[in-house]
């Protein structure tokens, strides 16, 4: 088994909006971010991955154990951590009695490392669930992921809301856990930073429609933001342009493979059309996703 998750051909639809035959593989020992705007379809997908959403279609297989509906077959649960943005547990309940419950939850429930966490996080026992900030909330819901012998976490927008000194503590913490190789993180964030700093892979939604499944540092070595004037980014070889804005100060393109770009002679015969030379700059992950985004909403 080389993948954590595998998705294929998943349907999902709703009044106005649906998942769109998506496809996707997740390969164990990553961290793979999940990135789309708000109502693009993250949290719909996740959901639906982890059978909380019934579907119209679909192939899905977590840690080699295909989702079957009426599958009463559980054990292999034990090893998914899973955490959404709200907290799970009752208000009332204090963290120092909630490795009580949990035993109780998970066979491979280990109380000890469930206690280091909570230290490693200084999560304060005495007080109740309700008490403590956002922030806490989220170190105990990852916290309770990680004590029972999880081998995949699935995160829907575990980050958003909190401070970035936290976001960053989360971040190491799930680079850790992959260090070993049979340890997977799945996560969906619209912090786009987050994902630029700790992803292996990323993937996009627009719209219910799985855009792309990349490797980030490949992307961001081959992608570049072309900035020159009208003429000059339209003669761009168009099967090289990922996105296009055109703007009061010039125009400028996203450029899939800026290499190839610059392998093409493109640079002379721009130079040779205007005033000035194009420039070409780096693309970040955020300019990526954007300019794509923008240009698909144009269409």
């Amino acid at each position: 088994m080389k993948n954590a998750i595998t998705v294929k051909n998943l349907t999902k639809k709703y009044e106005g909006f649906q998942l769109n035959n998506i496809s996707f593989e997740i390969p164990k020992g990553s961290i793979v971010g999940f990135v789309g705007e708000n109502g693009a379809g993250k949290s719909t997908t996740i959901k639906a991955i982890l059978g909380l959403l019934p579907v119209e279609s679909g192939e899905i297989e977590l840690l080699g154990h295909k989702i079957i509906k009426g599958d009463r077959e559980t054990s292999f649960k034990e090893h998914i951590g899973v955490v959404f943005d709200e907290s799970i547990f009752p208000g009332d309940l204090r963290v120092k009695y909630i490795h009580k419950v949990m035993r109780n939850v998970y066979v491979t429930w280990k109380d000890d490392r469930f206690c280091e966490l909570i230290k490693k996080f200084q999560l304060p026992e005495e007080k109740k669930i309700k008490e403590l900030s956002k922030g806490m909330k989220m170190k105990l819901s990852i916290a309770v992921a990680l004590s029972h012998d999880s081998q995949l976490l699935i995160l829907d927008e575990a980050t958003s809301g909190l401070d970035p000194v936290i976001r960053d503590e989360i971040l190491d913490i799930f680079r850790e856990f992959i260090e070993d190789e049979n340890h997977t993180v799945f996560l969906s964030s619209h912090i786009i930073s987050d994902i630029e700093k700790a992803a292996d892979y990323v993937m996009m939604i627009h719209k219910g429609e799985l855009l792309f499944q990349e490797n980030k540092d490949e992307m961001l070595y081959r992608y570049g933001i072309v900035r020159g004037s009208k003429e000059q980014i339209n003669m761009i070889p168009k099967d090289l342009i990922a996105g296009k804005e055109e703007g009061d100060f010039g125009c400028s393109a996203l450029v899939w493979d800026k290499g190839k770009l610059m392998n093409s002679g493109y640079m002379e015969k721009a130079a040779a059309a205007g005033s000035n030379k194009p420039v070409i700059d780096k693309a970040g992950l955020e300019d990526i996703l954007l300019y794509i985004v923008k240009t698909k909403e144009r269409k």
